[in-house]
């Protein structure tokens, strides 16, 4: 199984990750960065595993991210 890995102090807020698969992703209300929904964070990098069937919409988001802080492992 995939994990997603999500550098959120570099986070902009551009919200695309949050528009393009809001299962996954929401915006916080305190300072504007992507969320990535349940996932363990181990300092400041966040990490959760990714069913296959969301794979390959998942590793489009990470594309999308305009500062390139979204990682498929």
């Amino acid at each position: 199984m995939s994990k997603i890995i999500h550098y959120r102090n570099k986070c902009i807020g551009c919200g695309i990750c949050q528009q393009q698969q809001p299962t996954l992703w929401r915006m916080s209300k305190k300072d504007g960065k992507a969320t990535l929904i349940q996932a363990i964070e181990k300092k400041g990098i966040y990490q959760i595993a990714i069913p296959t069937h969301l794979l390959e919409l998942t590793i489009n988001v990470a594309k999308a991210c305009p500062v390139n802080i979204i990682k498929i492992v």
